[in-house]
C-alpha cells in the first residue's frame, strides 16, 4: 500500500517577508513523493516533534524513531540539513512520515511562528521533544538584548510548549531535554542584564528548564499533558560537548535510546513533573530549586514578564 510522505518546509520566517530559498521550494516539492510497500499501523503511529533535530542527540533520536513508523515533525535551522536528513530517514525506513519545519529557536516571533505552523497542520500533537540547545554562541546578546543561551534552552522551550497545548491532551507528551549541569539561576542574567561564562550560563538555563517544567506540570495536573525534564546523560558526542570540553563524549544514542522510551515506554506517561537521571538509569532528585514550588513559581513569572515584552 502506498502512502505519501508529509515532508514539508514550513518556513516561518515568511512572516518576516522572506522569500523561500530554492533548497525550501524543493522541500515542499517533496510531499508528493510516494514511500513504497508501506505496512505502517497508524493506529500506534504519534505525531512528534523533534526540535534540534539536525544535529546531535535530536537527530540521532529521529532516526530511531522513524523505523517504528512515526510521524515525524523535524524542527531545524538550516533548510538543507532538513532536505538531507529527510532523504536519510528515506533511506532508513519506508515507514516514517516527515515534516520539516525552519525556526530560529533565538527569535521569539520564529518560535511563535513554529507553533503556529505545526497548529495548522495538526489538531493533535502526541509528543513534544524540546531538545534544540545552545552552549556557546559567538553573541551571547539577542537583538532583543536577551541571553540567547537562556532563550534557546528555557525560555523558547516553554513558550513552544504554551502555544501548543491545545493541541495536547492528557496522552500526551513534553520532553524537556536538561542535564547533569544544573545550577541557581541569577536573575539578572536570566533577563539578559549580565552576561555570563558559557559554563555557568547552560547550567542555569537547564536548571531554568527543569523548573519551569515541575511548575507547568504542576499546574496542570491531571488535565495536560506529561512534563518530563531528562537528562539524557553526561558527555555525549554531540557537537555541544566538543565544543565545551574538547572530548569525543559517549555513544550519542545513549541519549536518543532514552528520549525514544521516554517518548514511548508507558512508564513515562505517569511521570508529569519528575525529573529522569540517564547517567544513574532513573527517576530522581533534580536540583534542589526544581524542589521549590515558590522559586518555580518565580522563574514561570520571569518568562511570562520577557515574553510578554518580546511578542507583539
Amino acid at each position: 500500500m502506498n502512502r505519501n510522505t508529509a515532508m514539508g518546509v514550513n518556513q516561518v520566517t515568511e512572516d518576516l517577508g522572506l522569500l523561500p530559498t530554492e533548497v525550501e521550494q524543493r522541500c515542499r516539492q517533496s510531499l508528493k513523493k510516494p514511500f513504497q510497500n508501506s505496512t505502517r499501523n497508524e493506529s500506534l503511529m504519534k505525531r512528534i516533534l523533534i526540535t534540534g533535530a539536525t544535529d546531535g542527540i535530536g537527530l540521532a533520536t529521529a532516526k530511531m524513531l522513524a523505523p517504528l513508523g512515526h510521524h515525524l515533525l523535524l524542527h531545524g535551522r538550516d533548510a538543507q540539513k532538513l532536505e538531507q536528513l529527510e532523504h536519510s530517514l528515506r533511506e532508513l525506513s519506508n515507514e516514517a512520515v516527515v515534516e520539516c519545519y525552519v525556526a530560529d529557536l533565538s527569535r521569539m516571533n520564529e518560535v511563535k511562528s513554529l507553533a503556529e505552523a505545526v497548529s495548522a497542520k495538526h489538531d493533535h500533537l502526541d509528543v513534544l521533544i524540546n531538545n534544540a540547545g545552545v552552549f556557546s554562541t559567538s553573541d551571547p546578546l539577542s537583538p532583543e538584548g536577551l541571553d540567547v543561551r537562556f532563550v534557546v534552552n528555557a525560555i523558547a522551550p516553554y513558550l513552544l510548549t504554551q502555544r501548543l497545548l491545545p493541541r495536547m491532551d492528557s496522552t500526551s507528551r513534553v520532553i524537556n531535554l536538561s542535564s547533569s549541569a544544573q545550577s541557581p539561576v541569577a536573575m539578572d542574567a536570566f533577563r539578559g542584564e549580565r552576561l555570563l561564562s558559557d559554563l555557568d550560563a547552560y547550567s542555569q538555563s537547564k536548571l531554568a528548564l527543569t523548573m519551569w517544567s515541575r511548575g507547568l506540570a504542576d499546574s496542570l495536573g491531571t488535565d495536560g499533558p506529561a512534563i518530563i525534564a531528562v537528562n539524557p546523560g553526561s558527555l555525549l558526542a554531540s557537537k555541544m560537548v566538543q565544543q565545551a570540553f574538547g572530548v569525543p563524549g559517549q555513544d550519542i544514542n545513549i541519549g536518543a535510546k532514552i528520549l525514544t522510551r521516554a517518548t514511548l515506554d508507558d512508564e513515562f506517561a505517569t511521570a508529569s513533573g519528575q525529573y529522569f537521571n540517564n547517567d544513574t538509569g532513573e527517576f530522581g532528585p533534580p536540583h534542589a530549586d526544581a524542589l521549590d514550588a515558590e522559586k518555580n513559581a518565580q522563574i514561570i513569572q520571569a518568562i511570562e514578564e520577557t515574553l510578554a515584552k518580546q511578542l507583539n
